[in-house]
This record gives structure tokens, sequence and C-alpha cells, in this order.
């Protein structure tokens, strides 16, 4: 009896230890999935289902530099400088989307995947109004990003911004990751950040933006993409918590005209609106009402109807408070669509529907001078449109950044006089700079937000 329970004391004994290596070996095999599985979550999923697709903008531009040397006199060569972003392929057949200031004033753009293979990059249309600009790589069967919506955004949600900050200071093309929330939504700048676009109805997110994420991807905790990160605001430079992304619903559309037509579409009725003063003890700057203060002759608003002293209440499903409110709505719109306005006249709201078209200026024949600027004509349309003073005249449309630079001059300035000639139309502006070329100093004279400026340079043969 003894012998049997010392018997059977020790069989257990040795048994238990069996069993407990077993034990020992099935949770050592278990652990390390259990962990794994732990530290996957929805945010690790939305990065992987990403980021295969956001990539690096490499730019060069090249601009003529003019120095003057007291002994040699005037000097001029070309100085390049490199520029980086960020960008994310939409199509599997090499088209990336990513912001108008990345590749402005590029002579050169290339693209670098995540594993460091590079493409030359063709642009096929920038927006710069809305910061966007549109690029094509000679691949196929590249990693795509899922495109979501911007509409229904709830603040406080997950926002993971994607991107490529500080470029290869970090020493590699691999993506980085910066998690936040949907701060806002909304949300409109009236200061300038670091693109030159107009910022209205933006997403606003704290997760870090820095040099460099431009172009890239704001990403939902479902691996969608909701916005295309655009700029900070931050009195240092470097992120602060306070970046903004354009709506990926307005990115949409705008990469479709830019695939199909190779420029911006800007929609447009042909309405300016007035800043009714606010409360006087208010100093926030925002505005009470969208009134219009002018409407274009033979414009769509005018077609419809629409009068000077109406209020705009209502633009399909959105409210209309103020000014920047009818500016985000103008950016939601497509060329062709025919949107229902609500208006308030005498006190009493009444509905109208009125045909979107493009900007009078996107339509008019340019007229290219010197390979650096491209001008219109300046129509009544234009001019009622953009308050111009002058009559006659050549609108700025597009111009270089260096010949912006060393001259001056901008988009949307009127040249109104090149030396003792009054200019009429583009076409007699393009004959006159064109016959200086190559001569003595030249002054040209051109209108600005009502004012009449001047600059003094030579055109290089």
């Amino acid at each position: 009896m003894v012998r049997l329970l010392t018997t059977g004391a020790v069989l257990i004994a040795c048994a238990f230890p069996q069993l407990g290596r077993a034990q020992r070996q099935a949770k050592a095999d278990v652990r390390p999935q259990a962990i794994a599985s732990q530290r996957r979550s929805a945010i690790t999923e939305a990065v992987a289902k990403v980021s295969p697709a956001v990539v690096t903008v490499q730019t060069e531009a090249v601009q003529r530099v003019t120095n003057y040397d007291f002994f040699f006199g005037q000097q001029s060569r070309d100085q390049t400088s490199a520029g980086i972003g960020s960008g994310f392929i939409i199509r599997a057949d090499g088209v990336i989307l990513t912001n108008a200031h990345v590749v402005a004033g590029a002579t050169k753009i290339s693209v670098a995947m995540r594993d460091g293979q590079t493409y030359n990059a063709k642009l096929l249309g920038s927006d710069e109004m809305n910061d966007l600009a549109v690029l094509q790589i000679s691949a196929k069967n590249l990693p795509v990003a899922a495109l979501g919506t911007s509409r229904g955004l709830l603040i406080g949600e997950w926002a993971i911004a994607i991107g490529n900050p500080y470029g290869f200071v970090l020493g590699n093309s691999e993506p980085s990751v910066s998690l936040g929330v949907i701060s806002a939504t909304g949300r409109n700048l009236t200061a300038r950040s670091e693109g030159g676009g107009v910022y209205v109805d933006m997403i606003q997110t704290d997760a870090s933006i820095n040099p460099g994420n431009s172009g890239g991807p704001l990403v939902n905790a479902m691996g969608e993409v909701i916005g295309v990160n655009s700029s900070i605001y931050s009195p240092t430079g470097s992120s602060v918590g306070l970046g903004f992304s354009i709506p990926i619903d307005r990115a949409k559309r705008v990469a479709d005209d830019l695939i199909a037509h190779g420029k911006p579409r800007q929609p447009w009725i042909g309405v300016r609106l007035t800043e009714p003063s606010t409360d006087p003890g208010d100093r926030s700057g925002v505005t009470r009402a969208a009134v219009v203060n002018l409407v274009t002759p033979d414009s769509p608003a005018d077609a419809a109807g629409i009068r000077k002293g109406d209020v705009l209440v209502r633009s399909r499903e959105r409210a209309l408070r103020n000014a920047y409110d009818w500016e985000a709505e103008q950016l939601e719109l497509r060329v062709g669509d025919q949107v229902p306005l609500t208006l308030r006249r005498n006190g009493r709201d009444m509905e109208v529907r009125v045909t979107v078209a493009d900007r009078p200026e996107v339509t008019a024949q340019r007229v290219s001078v010197l390979r650096d600027l491209e001008l219109v004509d300046v129509t009544a349309a234009i001019r009622a449109e953009r308050n111009i003073r002058t009559a006659g005249g050549a609108l700025i449309v597009s111009v270089s950044q260096g010949v912006s630079e060393s001259l001056g001059i901008q988009n949307g300035d009127v040249i109104t006089q090149v030396m003792n000639t009054q200019i009429k139309d583009a076409r007699q502006a393009k004959q006159v700079l064109e016959s200086y070329s190559g001569r003595n100093r030249i002054r040209m004279y051109v209108e600005r937000n009502g004012r009449i400026l001047w600059s003094d340079f030579v055109i290089q043969p």
C-alpha cells in the first residue's frame, strides 16, 4: 500500500514535469502570434493598404539669373534649384496626384517609388487655384490608393498623414506616417501658407504635416484617402498640429478635368460678393452674409436673373453664410452643372437655376510671348469680373516663376503699356515685347488691383 502510494507519487511527480514542458512549449509557440495580433490595428492595416501607392516627387527648376559686374557688365547664367514633395498613385497605369506648388516652375520632374525605383514624370496638368497637379509615369500594374470621400467626416476620427517629410534627408524613399485626428472640417484659411492656392473648405488635422509631406494622402482608419495634404499653419515653419488637406471629393473632380482636358476648368457663374460689416464687437473678420455686389453682363448669373443686392442663401445642399462658403462651393461645382440657388431678395426667398460655365479667361484664346508668358484679351466679361479699370490691355494668365520673380509681375496683372505704346490686346502685347528682344532696357506698365505698376527689364535674345 505504501509502496503503491509512493510509486503513484513518483509517477505523478514524473508526469507533471512532462505536462509542464508541453504547456510551456505551447505558450512559447502562441505568444509571438498573440503579440503580433495585438500589434495589428486598424491604423497599421490602413497604412499597409495605402503606403505602397505613396511616392516621392523630385523636381528641378532652371532659372536665368542676371548679375551686374563692374568690369564685365551684365552677366547671365542658368541656375538650377531642386525641390521635393509627395504624391500618390490614383491609376495603375502611372497617374499620380500631388500639389501644384510641389511642381510649380519645374523643368524636370521625377518620381521615386517606395522601393527606390525612379521614373521620369510628365505633367498632365496643374490647377494652381486648387493647388493640385496630375503627373504620369511610364509604368503598369502599380499599386493604387483607394479613394474614399470627404463628406460626412467625423470630428475626432483617426487621420493618418503619409508622405516624405524632408525628402531623402531621412535616408530612403520609404514613406513616413504620422497619426492624429480630424480636428475640423470646412476650414477657410484667410492667410497664405506653404502653397499659393485658395484654401477654403479644408480638412484640419493635428497629424503632423512637415515640409516634404505636401501632396501626400490623408487617410482614414479604413485605408481610404480622404484628403491631399497641402499646407500647415505654423509660426516656426514646422508642424505645430495645424495641418490642412484638400478634400478628396474636390481633388477627384480636379484630377478628372486635368486628365481629360490638360488644364483646369474653373467653375464660374459671374457674381462677385461683397463683405458686409461685422458686428461692432466682433473682431473675427467673418462676414455674416453672401451679398451679391456685381453681376457680370451676359454671364450665367445674369441669364438666371440674379441681381446686385441679392443674398445667396443656399447652393444645392450647402448653406451660404458668407463669401468663403460661396468660394468653397464654386470649387465643388463642375462646368455644365445646373445648380439650384436660393436667393433672398427684399426679405423673400426665391429659387433660381444657374448653368455653371468656365471662367472667361479659361476659354479665351491664349497668346504665348517669349515662352515665358501667356496672355489673353481683356474682354468685357473679364473686365467686369476682375474690376479692371484700363480700357484694352492684355491679361497675364500664365507666367514662369523666373520671369515673375525677376520682373515682379504675376498672374492676373494686366499689361497696359510697353514703353510709349498703349496695349490694346494680347496680340499687340506679343508684337511689341518681342520687337524689343535684345535691345536696350524697356519699361512695362501693368494694372494690379486698380493700381498702375511698372517694371524695367531687358529681354535676352
